[in-house]
């Protein structure tokens, strides 16, 4: 089947590369270009492409606003291209916000010097967001959100200690989620992790269950593409108090950890920052896995933090942080596996349960991308499946 593409963008030259990169793949068409948000959305309602790349620095109407448009009146899976600085990342964030799915450097020295790897990168995004659950997208999104023009900076500590102060703990939701499971296979685990595992065990779908009660030391959450926009729909429930600490594994480029992390920390009640040497894991704290780099914990709840190993596909990657988890929690650990496509947290997962420890899956109909927790849950591996919009409230009361 062929993936329809509109390629949105003010610049002649890059319209012109990437129609090029695109049509390249016989199994994707370009159907139609625009120079700005306000052609490409009168194109999107005309041409009702499959997939949109969207610029965000255009004329006459720029990205972010052509994507909430866009969202509202015809949602489309849409690929955003942006720059790899803070600001880059920032703007990046709030497009994902509005509705974006995904998102690629917008690097001219990348594609005259490696074609080949560009467009690999690109076709796969563009064929993985074609696949994307279109019901997902047409929901109203009920997100806190961070105006474009608002700092990244922390609140004053006053206003942040108010605001927790006087904002409700949610309520866990209604019990007897459904599981869903599905045939299909992700992507191969690294070596380094999967040298630990036996063989895989049969893929059993998880029972109707309401999560188990424990006194967990650590709650790790694990995501990639959908995963901003989820992990701000969980996070933003847990209330300051939350009584775990967390450590968050998101596939995202070194320069857009920090702000990501940021962004969390102005949202949430609960305290996130982006990892660091040294850090220590407590009660009502977040620690974001830095782009481009491994987290493990060690016995004394110290994070370390490793430089990128080559032969391992992610940087960060889930399954190493749940090993490391497993390792040093053994059956004390709370694993979520979020929205996100290949099968990374799938091996780790299994290293925590065969230590005791629970695991949780989102459910198909709310991912955005349903292979990592189909992975998990293929395998055998999950405990609970639940919904996006439970997961925070089922958090807090297997946790309380």
């Amino acid at each position: 089947m062929t993936v329809r593409v509109l390629v949105v963008d003010d610049s002649g030259f890059f319209r012109r590369r990437l129609t090029e990169i695109l049509s390249s793949d016989g199994a994707i068409e370009v159907v139609g270009t625009a120079a700005n948000g306000q052609e490409a959305i009168e194109q999107a309602l005309a041409l009702r492409p499959d997939v949109i790349t969207m610029d965000y620095e255009m004329p006459v109407m720029d990205g972010i606003t052509a994507v909430r448009a866009i969202m509202q009146r015809c949602p489309t899976p849409v690929l955003m291209f942006s720059s790899l600085t803070h600001e880059g990342a920032r703007v990046t964030l709030d497009a994902l916000d509005a509705g974006a799915l995904d998102y690629l450097p917008k690097n001219f020295e990348d594609i005259s010097k490696n074609p080949q790897k560009v467009k690999q990168l690109l076709c796969d995004k563009v064929h993985t967001l074609a696949k994307s659950n279109r019901s997902v997208l047409s929901r109203p999104s009920s997100l806190p959100r961070s105006t474009p023009t608002a700092p990244l900076t922390g609140q004053p500590a006053a206003s942040r200690s108010a605001r927790r102060a006087t904002s409700p703990a949610p309520t866990p939701p209604a019990r007897g989620v459904e599981s869903r499971s599905s045939v299909q296979q992700g992507r191969q685990a690294a070596p380094a992790v999967r040298n630990l595992l036996a063989p895989s065990e049969p893929a059993v779908p998880a029972s109707k269950v309401s999560p188990k009660r424990k006194a967990y030391k650590l709650v790790a959450i694990g995501t990639s593409t959908g995963g901003p926009v989820a992990l701000q729909k969980v996070l933003t429930q847990l209330p300051a108090n939350f009584p775990a600490p967390i450590v968050i594994i998101q596939h995202m480029p070194a320069a857009f950890t920090n702000a990501f992390a940021e962004r969390l920390n102005n949202l949430c009640q609960i305290d996130v920052k982006e990892a660091e040497e040294g850090d220590v894991v407590r009660p009502g704290l977040a620690l974001l896995a830095p782009g481009g780099k491994q987290m493990m914990i060690n016995a004394r709840g110290i994070v370390r933090i490793l430089p990128g190993d080559d032969r391992l596909s992610f940087k960060p990657s889930v399954d190493v942080t749940f090993a490391s988890a497993a390792k040093v929690y053994a059956d004390k650990v709370l694993a979520v596996v979020l929205t996100g496509m290949g099968a990374d947290g799938r091996e780790g997962a299994r290293i925590l349960k065969r230590a005791g420890s629970q695991v949780w899956a989102q459910d198909e109909a709310s991912c955005v991308i349903y292979g990592m927790p189909m992975a998990v849950i293929t395998a055998g591996l999950a405990d609970c499946v639940y919904s996006l919009d439970d997961i925070g409230g089922y958090l807090i009361e297997a946790c309380s």
